[in-house]
């Protein structure tokens, strides 16, 4: 006996209920990030309030910081955005002509490009730890101590794929067409790279570079074999370096509740710097989405 047809009307009551359904769940889980991410910024700012002062983010530890007396954790701020910002830059020289490199000079589903991508997504997918060890073992070949430049070097090769990755999806948007009128009008493979899709993509370049520096920021992982410790402003690449995930931690293992604390308001300000890193890429991701340079 062959089945009747559904009539239409049925047909779209079930859409609607099944519409419904999924506008809950969305909701849900929305609801559910909302409140995680304000659970985890309540707990930590709650108790860092005690020890939050502007003697924090002004000086370095002193003697006896580690006991509960006075100081700060300049030192794990400055160093924190020197083996960053050297960590960016140096994923940036090397992901971004690889990038052009791809999408210009290669086809755009040749098997080359697509290998390439593969290995990069599995690149961004090993923990930060392998590269930790394997920037340790590098150290070790070549006879070198914890440094700010071994941790600059290591935290790149962890910011290097989601550098790519990023500006590689961003590149893929931009048409095809006008590729192709630059090249008619006699443009090389390398001025279309530079002066079209370069201007074309500047906005999603700059996302992906705040990206990259906000993940490199937190990272702790990385750079606990390579970038060692200190309490004094490094100035040197050869010099250790202190980094605020590494400064958390080890006044978390302090026993004693001073120094617990202040290990929250370090957490309290690296959320804040971090925050501000998102918030402005999204800002200019917009802006300059808007404004594309001409």
């Amino acid at each position: 006996m062959l089945r009747q047809p559904l009539s239409a009307d049925i047909r779209l009551k079930r859409r609607k209920r099944l519409d419904r359904a999924f506008h809950c769940l969305m909701l849900i889980s929305a609801s559910l990030v909302v409140i995680f991410l304000l659970l985890i910024l309540g707990i930590i700012l709650g108790k860092s309030l005690p020890a939050l002062k502007i003697s924090m983010i002004t000086r370095t530890p002193g003697t006896g910081y580690y006991l509960g007396q006075e100081g700060g954790i300049l030192n794990a701020i400055v160093g924190s955005m020197e083996i960053t910002t050297g960590a960016t830059l140096l994923a940036l020289i090397i992901a971004l002509p690889g990038v052009i490199f791809l999408n210009t000079y290669l086809k755009k589903k040749s098997a080359w490009a697509e290998l390439i991508r593969l290995m990069l997504d599995i690149l961004w997918g090993i923990p930060s730890i392998v590269y930790g060890a394997f920037g340790f073992l590098l150290m070790l070949t070549l006879h070198l101590r914890a440094s700010l430049l071994a941790g600059m070097v290591t935290l790149a090769l962890v910011e290097l794929p989601i550098l790519a990755r990023s500006v590689d999806e961003t590149m893929r948007l931009v048409p095809s067409e006008l590729k192709e009128a630059a090249f008619s009008l006699g443009a090389s493979r390398w001025q279309t790279a530079t002066r079209v899709v370069l201007r074309q993509v500047f906005p999603g370049l700059i996302t992906a570079i705040l990206i990259a520096l906000g993940r490199g920021l937190g990272d702790a992982a990385s750079v606990l074999f390579t970038a060692g410790y200190t309490d004094r402003l490094t100035t040197s690449l050869l010099q250790p370096v202190a980094t605020l995930p590494l400064a958390i931690f080890f006044q978390l293992n302090s026993p004693f509740p001073e120094v617990q604390q202040r290990a929250f308001a370090s957490a309290a300000i690296l959320t804040l710097m971090i925050l501000a890193i998102s918030l402005a890429a999204r800002f200019l991701g917009r802006h300059l989405g808007r404004h594309r340079i001409k």
